[in-house]
């Protein structure tokens, strides 16, 4: 096998858990943070996050698939800018 097919491999396995962190982290905020940190509502997010996670899953083509590279990006998005808000609004630790 060669490198950038483990490189690749190793991305695979850990979108995954990126995802679901996303889903989770989403579910358990308040709907009240979302807006006040001027992004989309709960639900959006809820719903954004969720969906990338069942790519991330369900997509066997892994980092090949423009799909699966989709769902990383939109998990991605969430976690780098949307959770730091909430953190900043809400006062949370993670």
């Amino acid at each position: 096998m060669a490198l950038y097919q483990w490189i690749l491999a190793v991305i695979w396995l850990a979108g995954i858990p990126v995802g679901v962190f996303a889903f989770v982290h989403a579910t358990l905020q308040r709907a009240d943070a979302f807006t006040a940190a001027d992004k989309l509502n709960k639900m959006a997010w809820v719903g954004i996050t969720g969906a990338a996670a069942l790519l991330l899953i369900l997509d066997m083509r892994g980092p090949y698939g423009i799909i699966w590279i989709a769902g990383l990006v939109a998990s991605l998005v969430y976690i780098v800018d949307v959770r730091p808000k909430l953190k900043e609004i809400q006062g949370r630790s993670w």
